[in-house]
């Protein structure tokens, strides 16, 4: 009888240690989501007409204070421009560029620009992920016709790629920023 109950104790911890190993677990490599603080787009046109800036500040992030958004004039009718987003974390000091991580992480971002009905602008992606899919801190926006209306800036964080746009993208918005606008 006591060789029973040594043998069963035996086996009992041996079915305890067996079941507390962690051999076979590789813990999960938890990618933390960029804090993003401020976007600046900048608008050079191909002409001799101002350069324009939009942009967004939101320091306390998802606190009291609404975002400080600005827009620096009216784009001008008939005229290219070469668009470059610059997203920043400036709860860091100094600031951090959170765009080289968003350009190493390709594969796993893209901008959208949603244009509403009224404003005549088209937008067209300047640079792409490894895999030829659109990224889209880069563009060219063409404004045509005198007009005004808004222009949305959306990062999703692991969009379907390829998509046909923001409506089937999914993925989580790491920034959305409206900007009302005007050519003139």
């Amino acid at each position: 009888m006591k060789t029973i109950k040594i043998l069963s104790l035996s086996v009992l911890a041996s079915i305890a240690l067996a079941s507390c190993s962690s051999d076979d677990d590789t813990p999960e490599i938890v990618n933390e989501e960029e804090v993003i603080t401020t976007m600046t787009v900048t608008l050079t046109p191909d002409d001799d007409s101002d350069v324009i800036t939009l942009q967004t500040r939101d320091l306390d992030g998802d606190g009291s204070d609404d975002p400080v958004i600005t827009v620096s004039g009216p784009l001008s009718a008939g005229t290219a421009y070469d668009g470059v987003i610059v997203l920043l974390n400036e709860t860091e000091d100094p600031a951090e560029d959170i765009t080289e991580e968003v350009e190493e992480e390709s594969d796993e971002h893209q901008f959208f620009y949603t244009i509403s009905s009224g404003l005549d602008v088209t937008t067209e992606y300047a640079n792409f992920d490894e895999d030829g899919n659109p990224l889209g801190t880069e563009f060219t926006l063409t404004a045509g016709e005198v007009s005004s209306g808004t222009i949305t800036f959306t990062l999703r964080h692991e969009p379907t790629k390829p998509n046909d746009g923001i409506d089937d993208a999914g993925g989580e918005t790491d920034i959305l920023a409206t900007y009302s606008v005007s050519v003139e």
